[in-house]
């Protein structure tokens, strides 16, 4: 593998730095010992042409049942018999049309729980050094596939605090037309933070949930979007 194809230093240095220091995140947000759903994610970054590296990104369609809408990272639930590895490949593949011989596993970062959807997910950072087409392969759960450069998301023009009801408050980026918000921006942040590439940006700037984002809110709190 050539120089310019090697991993990059900062991917590398992600699992580590969080393995030696916990982000709060990972604590409070720990699955219970009987979680029933497990799955997995891939942050899968790799060389983009302007000299960079970029994350793949994916917005969910509308009419799906948990997080419709939200941008994620490509990945699902686990077979049985199966490791977060293997299904972050395997869900990637049939979402994006992703090569897994293709990508080299980096780490795997500890599991967190989505309370919304009593899931337990396993993120697993891979690197692709020569990166094929990708694009909605499952229409039924992927409405689009972005290919998001680092430099974009680090760049404090594209970074803010997103509030919605219920007293939320949590970092936000905007790219290529999605919005990133709850999970996936907290991993995004978490990740870009652990590899020492992210910037300051101005966490006091604050936006709102766009409405379709907010509407599951207020069809759970009577419309009032308020608990």
């Amino acid at each position: 593998m050539s120089d310019d194809r090697a991993i990059p230093a900062w991917v590398r240095r992600v699992g580590p730095t969080i393995a030696q220091d916990t982000p709060d995140w990972f604590t409070r947000f720990a699955p219970p010992d009987d979680v029933a759903r497990v799955s997995a994610v891939l942050i899968l970054v790799g060389p983009d042409e302007r000299g960079g590296e970029d994350i793949i990104l994916t917005e969910r369609t509308a009419h799906l049942r948990s997080h419709a809408g939200q941008v994620s990272f490509p990945g699902g639930r686990l077979d049985p018999g199966e490791g977060p590895v293997d299904a972050a490949l395997r869900e990637s593949h049939e979402e994006v049309g992703l090569d897994p011989s293709g990508v080299e596993i980096v780490d795997t970062l500890p599991p967190l729980y989505l309370t919304p959807s009593s899931n337990a997910v396993h993120p697993v950072i891979g690197w692709w050094s020569e990166p094929h087409p990708v694009g909605v392969k499952s229409a039924f759960e992927v409405e689009r596939v972005v290919r998001a450069p680092v430099a974009d998301l680090t760049d404090p023009a594209n970074r803010f605090t997103v509030t919605a009801p219920g007293g939320y408050h949590g970092p936000g980026f905007e790219i290529e037309g999605l919005f990133v918000w709850g999970f996936t921006a907290q991993l995004l942040t978490t990740v870009l933070d652990a590899g020492g590439v992210a910037r300051p940006w101005d966490e006091g700037r604050r936006r709102r949930l766009p409405l379709k984002m907010l509407s599951p809110y207020l069809r759970r709190w009577g419309g009032t979007g308020r608990r």
